[in-house]
């Protein structure tokens, strides 16, 4: 059992978090060009938001079947666990409240800049909420790539590499 469940977690990882991970670096790159006629980079950034928002949903699995695997070798007391349990509840907490509904409000901005058509912004605010944006997300996949070097060295394990 403790293989099946092993085996879904690191599936569950890899194909919901990567997915998230990459969306979400591409996001600030699209939100800041300009529409063009054809209206790609607004497209893009839609796309792109919807998967951030459902690969997150489903992405719960990935610590549920993360503690059952823990469970089952009996090692949710260690301080690799207890760490990297944390700090996926950092990520999760970033993505949930920061990242989504800063994607969300680019994305409104874009669209009522685009009804407007006044063209009196310069794109400061689109431009630092990019950035923004973009330094969240970083610190959303280095989290991510700390959790994932504690899965693999699993410090003070007796269990280990």
């Amino acid at each position: 059992m403790t293989k099946l469940l092993l085996s879904i977690h690191v599936l569950a990882s890899i194909l919901v978090v990567g997915p998230i991970a990459v969306a979400a670096s591409m996001f600030p790159r699209y939100a800041r060009q300009t529409p063009g006629e054809d209206g790609h980079s607004a497209g893009a950034t839609v796309l792109l938001h919807r998967i951030c928002s459902g690969y997150a949903i489903v992405g719960v699995a990935v610590p549920v079947f993360g503690i059952a695997t823990g469970a089952q070798l009996g090692v949710l007391t260690d301080a690799w666990l207890l760490t990297s349990i944390v700090l996926t509840t950092i990520a999760a907490a970033i993505l949930a409240l920061a990242i989504l509904p800063g994607q969300e409000s680019m994305i409104e901005s874009a669209a009522a800049a685009a009804a407007d058509r006044t063209g009196t912004g310069d794109g400061a605010d689109t431009k630092r909420a990019a950035a923004r944006l973009a330094g969240l997300t970083g610190v959303f996949n280095l989290l991510w790539a700390v959790v994932v070097v504690l899965m693999i060295v699993r410090p003070g394990s007796t269990t280990g590499a």
